[in-house]
């Protein structure tokens, strides 16, 4: 019996040794749509589906962490570890569990974007100015950034989305709003030949530096990213699942944009994905005359 168990596990289990590419992240796609309808609820309803998720958070942090410390006391386990760590899957349940050390960022910035649809539905919004240490800053709008019961219950909200994934935060504070700069309207294309397939983008000056921004060019949502003042414009989809990446983590030492749902990292030069080699951002041209910025992008 033994032998036939063996050789039905050896028939079935990926030959890579790793879970099919399709099941994480159907499995993944899972879990945030079950976050994101837990914010949904209303208040007691949420706060219990919150204190389970918790328990069963701690429960599984603490036998992960004793199976870790297990591997490692052992020369052949460590060797095993880091071996699985290099699976995307098993590497992003160990930062969930902050058994890996992780960039709070990323984490910060996939907990506001779960709960935006909420705030959103109730006429407010949050945006992640930065995070500084063990602070966090952001900007409230709309019905978030006033003194009424609904907005206070909007800024709890947001605080309790960012220390639930970020425990070592330890204040989250509101910036004051400041006006943003218009962005002129893409919808025409000039017909000339020097710029025939290319669309009228903003003006350098309107993209800030080392934070992912993104616009619609002909009904495409392009991501740009001014590192350093060298632009690059890619297709507004992480190659994981096409969720949108502009509010993602951009490293500027490194020039690696993280995005913020999954954790997988681009290189904000090339678009080439740092976390799974064979994926890749959709580029788009771009070039800059008389400091405005020029894109060719197709639907």
């Amino acid at each position: 019996m033994n032998d036939d168990r063996s050789q039905a596990v050896k028939l079935t289990a990926p030959q890579n040794g790793e879970a099919p590419q399709d099941e994480v992240e159907a499995l993944a796609q899972r879990v945030d749509n079950a976050v994101q309808a837990v914010w949904q609820l209303s208040d007691e309803p949420r706060q219990r589906a919150l204190a389970l998720k918790e328990a069963l958070e701690a429960f599984h942090k603490y036998a992960l962490t004793r199976l870790v410390r297990r591997l490692k006391a052992d020369p052949i386990g460590k060797e095993l570890l880091f071996a699985l760590v290099d699976d995307p899957a098993i590497r992003t349940l160990f930062a969930m569990h902050g058994i890996i050390r992780t960039d709070p960022e990323p984490r910060v910035a996939q907990a506001l974007t779960a709960v935006r649809p909420y705030m959103q539905g109730h006429g407010g919004d949050v945006e992640l100015v930065e995070v500084q240490g063990d602070r966090v800053y952001v900007r409230l709008h709309g019905a978030c950034n006033g003194c009424s019961m609904s907005a206070v219950t909007l800024r709890t909200m947001v605080e309790e989305a960012i220390f639930a994934v970020a425990p070592e935060i330890k204040a989250v504070e509101v910036l004051p709003n400041q006006p943003t700069p218009a962005i002129i309207p893409l919808e025409s294309l000039f017909s000339g030949s020097e710029h025939s397939g290319w669309a009228p983008g903003p003006l350098v000056e309107e993209i800030p530096p080392n934070r992912p921004t993104c616009i619609e060019i002909n009904g495409v949502r392009v991501l740009i990213i001014n590192s350093n003042s060298r632009f690059s414009a890619f297709r507004n989809a992480c190659a994981h699942q096409g969720q949108p990446l502009d509010a993602g983590f951009f490293d500027p030492v490194e020039g690696a944009l993280t995005c913020p749902w999954h954790g997988w990292r681009y290189d904000a030069a090339s678009g080439e994905c740092l976390t799974m080699p064979a994926a890749q951002l959709e580029s788009f041209p771009l070039r800059i005359e008389t400091g405005r910025l020029w894109i060719r992008c197709e639907p």
